[in-house]
């Protein structure tokens, strides 16, 4: 994969939005505002998702390419250099990292986002 089909593919996930609020090297990816992945568009090969803490354990010692995340909390966050991982993989870390923030929406932001 390559950064842009990382952003279609979260862009392609139900009620997704992206903006740049940390400048204009660092795309945020979001659902009901809250960030799910941070994509380095100066840097790509790349991508910060949120990850269950014992799920973030065993991908980092099956993983090399999976490390903590980059200037994130390094319990919920991974950095995944998609590029050396197969597409498949990469899109099933994407789909973990929105559901978990998805669980975290209220009834009502949910019901706002119609989901």
């Amino acid at each position: 994969m390559n950064v842009e089909q990382v952003r279609l593919y979260c862009l392609s996930l139900p009620v997704v939005t992206e903006d740049l609020p940390f400048g204009p090297q660092t795309l945020a990816l979001r659902i009901g505002g809250k960030i799910f992945a941070l994509l380095p568009i100066d840097n790509p090969g790349s991508i910060n998702l949120k990850c269950d803490p014992e799920r973030s354990i065993e991908l980092r010692e099956e993983f090399p390419q999976i490390t903590p995340g980059y200037h994130m909390n390094k319990k919920w966050w991974n950095t995944v250099h998609y590029e050396d991982l197969p597409t498949k993989m990469v899109e099933e870390l994407i789909c973990h990292s929105y559901s978990l923030v998805l669980g975290t929406l209220t009834k009502k932001e949910r019901a706002i986002l119609d989901i």
